[in-house]
């Protein structure tokens, strides 16, 4: 039942927004219209001289809530990700969520897997093969390579943390016009907290039961009238629900602006963090489900960890010549290394030997638990990243007649490494499925030094996008990108020993968009993706000689402003579809013949209601299938795709200094694989908070999955489908303090 209230709830809103918005608009409430117009005098605004208003930012008023501080604001007026320059989020034909940090503070948020909760249409994948770090799903397809910083492809292969981030930004369908390979289900673009000229420091303190501890601190201080410097960093342990899931990590983020606000500016910045965590491969399957063991058992050895350390270095220059013309040019060079021995479980015994029989097909069986046992795999590699990016653009609005142009061109330039030494232990225990043994140093253990893989590549890309506006009303956006992507790898023992591939490739997209007022905007869009077989550097033997994978979007949707432009409203019909999948013929044998198309709707609602009560919400329905395959799954639903996906998160100020809130996360059942044969129920999390501010400091309860659901977090393909339990009843304490 529930799991059809959603979606009617969603089509319902689709159908009335267009007639309550005119009476939503017309009805502005007066709290709220007086709370907008404190946004011209807003700090924020004020600590960049050059951030000029458009037309277009002054139809999005933000609120500044009376009494509480402006970091309490969840509703975002602009985005960079879906025009490469920051525009308002009504001149984007394509959904877009704003994941800012007011709304990671009010949710004591601090990974990046806990913010794209607030993403309807992800989902979470875990640690696999020569993947490692945030592994994300976008409306069916992986986004583990669409992942960016600033607006540079964050190829590095880390978990993610969000004290130096100002918001998360969430850009879905196809666009690779915008960012270049891959950008199948969409991209998300992480953005840095920035130096600016107000004065300003913060400490925060969290501590949590489980053994969580954290502790960030976040320091701006104007250098003189034009120039700036910042510091973001954080230190935590982390306990978990989970047997012996412990996480160390700390970071450090420096920033430096010089020329704010004049014609000239320079920015120099880094991102320095280290990782020291406790994997997990979570449970293996069982009669077509996670097996039915409690939360908290641990498949592996205790010993294990996942050691991680990043460091990320950009410098950029922007040159205004004037009104209409800008230039910029950007360079970032990362590099990470991960050093990972982790266990799992790989298979399901039916008796304690390493030669007993394994389970298959779901893992199908009438055996009791007690007498089924687990069969451990390691996981150990040592990966290396290096990359260096070069992004040159020109900014240039201009008219022609009656007709306005706003033109961004460029060129992109880059250069990835990648290497991964494979190692293997040998005669891992056999521990029981429902009472695992917990061991540090098992004995009879070898190390064998396995495949070491070694691969580059070297990508060139021009593009161009321009927004038309034809009068008052209607708007037209149209681009095209040209990218040539080549790359090899190498192998010692695994196939291909060495392969090679040139990839060019055209990417469009086209919109239109219909503005009737400065409250309500309407648009029809197309865009284009393409995936490359050596796309992430790595390969599956007998594809590296196929031409890529190529994905073709259409979306139709709304977007309004209502409450006075307190509150925005979108929705938004989507198909997207690989048409040319790479499907498997034979054990040797590849082509592309496969066909996977997501029909859905996504609907958000994001700001005030009034000036002491404000949401964050949105609702994703994917109907996802494999149309045409050749190795067995045709007719099924893609792996870790849910038919519904819904978050909402509310906050209500009953004081100037006291507010509550929290709201659910709901999740329908999804399939560990695309061969269906492990399916992990739907759930729904509910998580609360509660806060007292002042001026100078606050603290803050924030209850975590408050009625203790089991439910499963990410999910791995490999093995028949392995789930990772998510976090069990958690309390965070946090206090900050400001000076």
């Amino acid at each position: 039942m529930f799991e059809k209230t959603p979606l009617a709830t969603a089509i319902a809103l689709l159908c009335i927004a267009p007639i309550a918005s005119t009476a939503f608009a017309q009805a502005a409430s007066p709290g709220v219209a007086a709370s907008a117009a404190q946004t011209a005098a807003a700090p924020a605004a004020a600590s960049d001289a050059s951030t000029a208003k458009t037309a277009s930012d002054t139809a999005l008023p933000a609120v500044v809530v009376s009494g509480a501080s402006d970091r309490q604001d969840f509703q975002a007026e602009r985005s960079s990700v879906g025009a490469k320059t920051p525009t308002a989020l009504r001149d984007i034909p394509q959904t877009v969520t704003v994941i800012n940090k007011a709304l990671l503070n009010s949710q004591a948020a601090t990974s990046f897997q806990d913010a794209l909760r607030n993403a309807p249409g992800v989902t979470i994948g875990a640690a696999e093969g020569g993947q490692i770090g945030n592994n994300v799903n976008l409306r069916g397809f992986t986004a583990q390579n669409d992942i960016y910083l600033d607006g540079f492809r964050d190829r590095n292969q880390y978990y993610r943390d969000t004290f130096d981030l100002e918001d998360v930004e969430v850009l879905y369908g196809p666009s690779s016009m915008l960012f270049g390979r891959g950008s199948t289900g969409g991209v998300i673009n992480q953005v840095s907290k920035k130096a600016n000229l107000t004065p300003s420091a913060e400490v925060s303190t969290m501590v949590g039961t489980n053994d969580r501890y954290r502790t960030s601190v976040d320091v701006n201080h104007p250098l003189s009238d034009t120039s700036a410097i910042r510091l973001n960093a954080f230190g935590q342990s982390l306990g978990s629900t989970r047997d012996e899931m412990h996480n160390k990590d700390y970071g450090i983020a420096p920033e430096a602006r010089f020329g704010i606000g004049t014609p000239t500016e320079i920015t120099l910045s880094a991102l320095i963090q280290h990782n020291y965590d406790q994997p997990d491969y979570g449970v293996p399957p069982l009669n077509g489900a996670p097996a039915p063991v409690s939360r908290n058992t641990y498949y592996g050895i205790t010993t294990d960890r996942t050691i991680q350390d990043i460091q990320t270095f950009t410098a950029g220059i922007k040159h205004r010549f004037n009104d209409a013309f800008t230039i910029s040019n950007q360079t970032q060079i990362s590099h990470s290394m991960t050093d990972a021995r982790e266990t799992a479980p790989q298979a399901i015994l039916t008796g304690p030997l390493a030669t007993s029989t394994a389970l298959a097909n779901g893992n199908h069986t009438t055996i009791p638990m007690d007498d089924l046992f687990v069969k451990l795999q390691s996981h150990d590699r040592v990966i290396e990243n290096h990359a260096i990016y070069n992004d040159t653009m020109a900014e240039y609005k201009f008219t022609t007649g009656p007709i306005r142009h706003d033109v961004i061109a460029g060129i992109e330039l880059g250069h990835e490494t990648y290497s991964n030494q494979a190692y293997t232990r040998n005669n891992l225990p056999i521990v029981s499925l429902i009472d695992p043994a917990y061991l540090s140093n098992p004995t009879g253990v070898t190390t064998t030094t396995g495949n070491y893989a070694s691969s580059s590549a070297n990508s060139f890309a021009a593009y161009a996008n321009d927004t038309v506006s034809l009068g008052e009303h209607w708007k037209v956006v149209g681009g095209l990108r040209w990218d040539r992507y080549q790359a090899h790898i190498s192998n010692t023992i695994s196939l291909p020993s060495y392969a090679a591939q040139t990839n060019s490739y055209t990417s469009v997209r086209g919109g239109v968009i219909y503005q009737p007022s400065d409250w309500q905007s309407y648009y029809a869009s197309y865009g284009t993706s393409f995936d490359p077989s050596l796309e992430a550097l790595t390969v599956t033997n007998f594809t590296q000689n196929l031409a890529p994978e190529t994905t073709r979007s259409f979306e139709v949707g709304g977007k309004w402003d209502l409450l006075g432009g307190n509150l925005s409203i979108t929705s938004a019909l989507f198909q997207e579809e690989m048409r040319n999948a790479r499907t498997q013929v034979s054990s040797t044998e590849y082509t592309l013949d496969g066909d996977i198309r997501v029909n859905g709707f996504q609907a958000s609602a994001t700001g005030h209601i009034t000036d002491k009560w404000q949401i964050f919400g949105g609702y994703t329905y994917m109907d996802a299938r494999i149309v045409k395959a050749r190795d067995g799954t045709q007719g099924n639903v893609p792996a870790n795709t849910p038919r519904n996906t819904l978050t909402l998160w509310s906050t209500y100020s009953f004081t100037p200094h006291w507010q509550i809130g929290g709201g659910p996360t709901y999740m329908s059942a999804r399939y560990a694989a695309n061969t269906n044969l492990v399916r992990v129920g739907g759930y729904t999390r509910w998580d609360a908070m509660a806060g007292y501010t002042q001026k100078k400091w606050d603290v803050q309860l924030n209850l975590l999955n408050l009625t203790n659901k089991r439910y499963y977090d990410a999910l791995i393909p490999s093995d028949g489908g392995r789930s990772v339990p998510g976090i069990g009843r958690t309390l965070l304490a946090t206090g900050n303090y400001r000076f």
